[in-house]
């Protein structure tokens, strides 16, 4: 018999970061990471990973970069 499973593959890095955003003081605002998006191979969503679920602010998602955060 042969093993039809296929080759495990590295997960591929995501698409976005998600980031808790609180107001702060003047126009900056307290930014958290708190998860993770991948968008979809038709561009029409997203698959989204969260660590934790703010109970306060917004969340908001920006495109990831190889810039260290």
């Amino acid at each position: 018999m042969t093993d039809s499973k296929k080759p495990e593959t590295a997960p591929k890095a995501p698409t976005h970061i998600a980031y808790q955003v609180r107001d702060g003081k003047g126009d900056k605002g307290f930014w958290t990471r708190i998860g993770a998006a991948w968008q979809h191979k038709d561009g029409n969503g997203f698959n989204i990973q969260l660590e934790c679920v703010p109970l306060d602010g917004r969340i908001t998602l920006r495109v990831a970069t190889e810039n260290k955060e």
